[in-house]
């Protein structure tokens, strides 16, 4: 997939405005008791699998939201770097990923909500698009994130009650789909040096 890169600034006002969009929804849900919370993934209820979309933009409170919010804008913003076609196709196949897996795996009568399927989705494409793109710049930015962050994969485990570890698990999956999907084909579409012939 060819697609124009965004420039930083670009990249980090958008995710600005996402993120202040995400606590705007919060406040909403606040005050109205959490009535927003039924949106959230329903789990094994044929009815609530459209809630897949609109899980991710709800928190289960004030915490919650913030331990998510470095992370939320900070990934986002590195796959925004990409161009804004890649960072919607990785975005949409983490939250498809991360949403059914949620939905499949979690208890019936739970309610799944928040963005950290997404965020794992985006985590999981930076770390591993350099394998297929061959691109130096992309694996050093893996390695710096995988350094820094890469203690957040052990919440594909079922390590803390009350974190939805399936939806972590299947965003994780997503991101590397997403990442095979967008990245496969850089090195055949790259151009390569002619052949050089030797005579003796």
């Amino acid at each position: 997939m060819t697609t124009q890169p965004v420039r930083p600034l670009h990249a980090a006002v958008a995710m600005a405005v996402l993120l202040a969009g995400l606590w705007v929804v919060e406040g909403l849900d606040q005050l109205s008791g959490n009535a927003l919370d039924t949106y959230g993934i329903h789990a094994r209820e044929l009815d609530g699998l459209p809630e897949i979309f609109t899980a991710p933009l709800l928190h289960a409170g004030w915490d919650h939201l913030a331990s998510n919010s470095v992370p939320f804008f900070a990934f986002g913003a590195l796959v925004l770097l990409g161009g804004v076609a890649r960072w919607v196709a990785a975005s949409l196949v983490s939250v498809v990923s991360s949403g059914l897996t949620a939905w499949l795996l979690t208890p019936a009568g739970t309610i799944v909500l928040g963005a950290s399927g997404l965020i794992f989705g985006w985590l999981t494409y930076l770390l591993v698009r350099g394998i297929w793109s061959r691109r130096p710049g992309q694996v050093v930015l893996a390695l710096a994130i995988l350094f820094v962050y890469g203690g957040l994969l052990w919440g594909v485990l079922p390590t803390t009650a009350g974190v939805s570890w399936q939806a972590h698990l299947g965003g994780a999956v997503g991101g590397v789909v997403a990442a095979w999907l967008l990245h496969r084909r850089d090195v055949q579409r790259r151009p390569t040096a002619p052949a050089t012939a030797l005579y003796g």
